[in-house]
């Protein structure tokens, strides 16, 4: 039998390899917001005749926008985001493109935000994940309650969740700084997709802790949870890998207006499977011996006096 438990510090020193440079990139960088976050003008062109992108951003600097965002959106698309412009800039824009590129151009997506929805849309994800980790910790608490101490088990679950989020929107942080990649209302898609596979990962995983604390496969809870972890193993790794692999095809057959939401899955679903694994029961583990390492230590009352 494989002793995930065992090697709990590695594990745990793995996470903070990740979790640690991806804080103080954002400390220093943040995240690099999105049309959703930041207010502007995002829409997706589509010519009817082969430009290159580097034609394209010549042609919008000559008309006068140099603060452009511009991506290959797949089959000759482009995917622009500027700051925010009426509807009567977005036509004259159209219309300088195509006189300067020698092209007729479709805007086959369009849509603005302004600063206050911006503001709101913030606010309203902060406010989501919140109140998911909080309704977590209580349904974990809820389905557990037969066990010992059933919030610890909640808590854990969330930790782990906790650590999920970290390690995305960590990553986030160091490619928005590296890559130049956005955060946006589809990232807060995937985040919130992240959190709901993270946890029925966990839930499965304790479920096996409890079905072996319930058979007394052993007095030892460390033996229990690893037992625990490696009945799950299979099943969690298989579901996961498959699940992987689609999102993988998404992400490099897909068009690039999905890349925020497939990334943020990708990378949210890997590091799901790692800590419901390696993370959540090992958070178990050390919880119960900090505990009875405390009991023993403290003085009996007969020493005492």
């Amino acid at each position: 039998m494989i002793d995930l438990v065992g090697k709990r510090n590695w594990f745990f020193l793995i996470s903070a390899i990740v979790i640690i440079p991806g804080i103080i990139s954002l400390a220093v960088f943040g995240l690099k917001p999105g049309v959703d976050f930041s207010s502007g003008t995002a829409m997706t062109l589509h010519f009817d005749k082969e430009v290159e992108q580097s034609q394209l951003r010549q042609e919008l600097t000559d008309l006068g926008y140099d603060n452009v965002v511009v991506q290959p959106a797949g089959e000759g698309d482009f995917f622009l985001r500027l700051p925010e412009i009426s509807a009567e800039e977005t036509t004259k824009l159209k219309e300088g493109l195509e006189t300067g590129l020698d092209t007729t151009i479709t805007i086959s997506s369009l849509y603005s935000v302004s600063p206050i929805v911006a503001r709101g849309t913030v606010r309203n994800t902060i406010i989501a994940i919140v109140v998911a980790a909080v309704a977590i910790l209580l349904y974990i608490t809820w389905a557990f309650r037969k066990m010992p101490n059933p919030f610890r088990w909640g808590t854990c679950a969330v930790i782990a969740l906790i650590h999920d989020l970290v390690v995305v929107i960590a990553i986030f942080s160091i490619l928005g700084w590296v890559a130049g990649v956005e955060v946006d209302a589809l990232f807060v898609t995937g985040v919130l997709a992240v959190v709901g596979v993270s946890v029925n990962n966990i839930v499965v995983v304790f479920d096996r802790i409890r079905e072996n604390m319930k058979r007394g496969v052993s007095h030892d809870f460390e033996v229990i949870v690893n037992y625990g972890i490696t009945e799950s193993l299979g099943r969690s790794l298989n579901t996961g890998l498959a699940t992987i692999f689609v999102i993988l095809a998404l992400y490099l057959l897909g068009g690039t207006t999905t890349h925020t939401l497939v990334l943020a899955l990708l990378i949210g679903i890997a590091t799901g499977i790692y800590s419901s694994l390696c993370i959540a029961g090992q958070l178990l583990v050390v919880w119960e011996k900090g505990l009875t390492s405390r009991r023993k230590a403290a003085p009996s009352p007969a020493r005492s006096l």
